[in-house]
């Protein structure tokens, strides 16, 4: 990149009178439109930043945010226009624009926009539904294309592992690996070879249901990326006959969504952000969908932050443990890390042997096949934690 390359990046970068920028860049048309793009959102302070007067702004025009949407595509990729997007409704305040269908259909749809649209589900307009509907639709195509394929391979491949036999009736149920870890002691070194006195092979109840698994989401604002990415897992286990799949949500009641994981966009409208949190009442209702619990996973994604009984919520965490339930605690399921969360809550969990840690979506499978097989999460959780930092 040569110094002029590099000075026009610079400029666009910090922006017309920025520090470092200088006065001798000349920018192109194009440029000027790329750094108009960009002025509108970032040479404006956001919200609690100050009181300088705003240098530009999208304002407060639907028909001028499609057309500002319009330019972004255009200059940038699909990853940056995402962002952009998201500066714009944080810094500008936009979410009452959110509620046009033309700026809808303009908007380059992704997680945190669903999340948005979610969370001002009630207020949407009888005109706007419908648009709405598809953008979330959008995106849960886009997630179930990243996740499905990888989370039945996981998920049956944990069954396949779990369910052994000693008596394998056909060649093909052997497997072999583990036959001859079994059998070493066997070998025969005149011969080369190890005399299987114990065979392992895969056990065949594929048509059964093997494994029960109960996922309970915190309603609250900050868990809202989470609640869509655990939405479309729940649909995706639910396609799986040997799982017996229920979602419930919560805030301050529970509310049981099992009847919709079919649908993951109806599932989705079905919830209702922000509001209180009864943690343990929610974990009480999931006690009661448990039946076999050696056979069960409960996963609970929450930042703890309880309105409930506190001591209540740990000692029925603490009941499931001890009666076989292989509890997984999440403070979220989503690309951005962990929020805020309440840090007394998850050390008296992970006190009883329950840790309580943030995944992101493309590591919840591999967690999922850990609980299924009975391993150890917070031996997975600490690999985890070290692979992540």
């Amino acid at each position: 990149m040569d110094e002029a390359e590099r000075r026009r990046r610079w400029r666009l970068l910090v922006g017309d009178g920025g520090e470092g920028a200088g006065t001798t860049v000349s920018l192109s048309a194009e440029d000027r439109r790329i750094d108009a793009a960009l002025g509108a959102v970032y040479d404006s302070r956001g919200p609690g930043e100050g009181d300088r007067p705003r240098a530009a702004g999208l304002g407060a025009s639907a028909p001028r945010v499609v057309g500002w949407l319009g330019d972004i595509r255009s200059y940038f990729p699909s990853p940056v226009v995402q962002v952009l997007q998201r500066d714009a409704v944080e810094r500008l305040q936009l979410h009452q624009l959110l509620l046009e269908p033309e700026l809808l259909d303009a908007v380059e749809p992704d997680v945190t926009l669903v999340a948005t649209l979610l969370s001002m589900s009630r207020l949407l307009p009888e005109r706007s539904r419908s648009t709405a509907r598809a953008v979330v639709a959008r995106v849960v195509e886009q997630i179930e294309r990243r996740i499905a394929d990888r989370t039945r391979s996981a998920v049956q491949g944990a069954l396949n592992r779990s369910a052994r036999t000693r008596r394998p009736r056909r060649q093909t149920d052997i497997d072999w690996p583990r036959t001859i870890a079994a059998n070493l002691r066997h070998w025969l070194p005149e011969r080369r070879t190890v005399v299987p006195e114990r065979l392992v092979g895969y056990g065949r109840r594929q048509n059964q249901v093997q494994r029960s698994v109960v996922v309970a989401i915190d309603q609250s604002a900050s868990m809202a990326e989470s609640v869509v990415y655990a939405a479309i897992f729940g649909a995706v286990m639910a396609s799986l006959r040997a799982l017996r799949t229920s979602l419930v949500v919560f805030d301050t009641t529970v509310v049981d969504l099992t009847d919709a994981l079919h649908d993951p966009v109806e599932l989705l409208f079905g919830t209702q952000l922000g509001g209180g949190t009864d943690i343990n009442a929610a974990v009480a209702y999931c006690q009661d969908l448990i039946t076999t619990p050696a056979d069960s996973v409960f996963v609970l994604i929450s930042d703890l932050y309880e309105g409930g009984i506190a001591g209540e919520l740990v000692r029925r965490v603490n009941a499931m443990t001890v009666a076989g339930v292989q509890v997984v605690v999440l403070l979220a399921l989503s690309d951005a890390g962990a929020p805020s969360f309440d840090r007394e809550h998850a050390a008296a969990l992970e006190a009883i042997g329950v840790p309580a840690f943030a995944c992101t979506p493309d590591a919840f499978p591999d967690l999922l096949a850990c609980a299924i097989e009975r391993g150890d999460i917070a031996a997975w959780a600490h690999r985890y934690r070290a692979a992540e930092s």
